[in-house]
């Protein structure tokens, strides 16, 4: 299995690196458009694909009083505002049946959440409705086991998958990032993200809600492409500090000049040197 078409570009099978990136969740559109905007035009200059991600609905919250989003239909509706405005793909989370039919007329990428990616008859589902899928592994899961996962998409008659690392769990409230993985999870053929902010969350490590520790997401996103993956995640955010999701993991807009800059060129080293 080679890389596979998203928009005008193509991620895996030796492509150069992909970049995921957006809000965690939809705080308002004129935040979303906002982060759109800058990061098209980012983008753009230093000549990096884009897949544009923000979910309509964090129904995986600690507290039950976690800011959730829009909901299903608003949430798309901003999401549809974004495509048609800058022309970006889009990538955004289901975590219900209900919701996949409405979700994949939008989405470009449909991901299955950590928490859900052993759940047979939701994968299936999605992986025969969606253009392509994006599968969370969970925190819980060895790096192996997620042959598992693109067999049951693969039988479903979608080859279009994407695999993406988001850290292990270690102990209570908190996650390391194993770099083997990527490497185990590339053997597979298909293409590998590591999701660099969520990696550095502190899962449920202020009570009601994650921490995070965004300076990490530098360091580690560096580590993951000198590994050779086939995309970044990275959660965004113009104000981090008053984010109302994943605040503290999120990475400012200012922040990701100078780093995407030193991610191209360690990708444009790493690609030289398996070629």
């Amino acid at each position: 299995m080679g890389g596979f078409s998203i928009g005008d570009f193509s991620i895996g099978g030796g492509h150069p690196l992909v970049l995921i990136a957006g809000p965690c969740v939809i705080e308002s559109r004129d935040l979303v458009m906002e982060t759109a905007e800058y990061l098209k035009r980012l983008l753009d200059d230093i000549d990096i694909p884009l897949v544009f991600k923000s979910s309509y609905d964090k129904a995986n919250r600690s507290s039950k009083d976690s800011f959730r989003g829009p909901g299903l239909y608003k949430g798309l509706e901003i999401l549809s505002e974004v495509k048609e405005q800058f022309g970006l793909p889009l990538l955004s989370d289901v975590h219900r049946f209900e919701e996949i039919d409405a979700a994949c007329e939008v989405i470009d990428v449909v991901q299955v959440p950590a928490f859900l990616c052993r759940q047979t008859d939701f994968i299936m589902e999605i992986a025969q409705k969606a253009r392509a899928v994006n599968v969370k592994k969970g925190q819980f899961l060895a790096p192996w086991d997620v042959q598992n996962i693109i067999d049951k998409i693969v039988s479903a008659g979608n080859r279009r998958v994407i695999i993406t690392e988001r850290g292990y769990t270690f102990g209570y409230n908190n996650l390391v990032a194993d770099m083997r993985s990527l490497a185990i999870m590339r053997k597979t053929g298909y293409p590998v993200v590591f999701d660099a902010t969520h990696s550095v969350q502190l899962p449920g490590g202020q009570g009601t809600c994650s921490g995070g520790d965004r300076d990490m997401a530098v360091v580690l996103s560096r580590a993951a492409v000198a590994c050779g993956v086939d995309g970044l995640f990275l959660e965004v955010h113009p104000r981090p500090e008053e984010a109302l999701s994943d605040g503290p993991n999120s990475l400012s807009l200012e922040m990701l000049p100078p780093l995407l800059k030193v991610l191209k060129d360690i990708d444009a080293i790493v690609r030289n040197e398996l070629s």
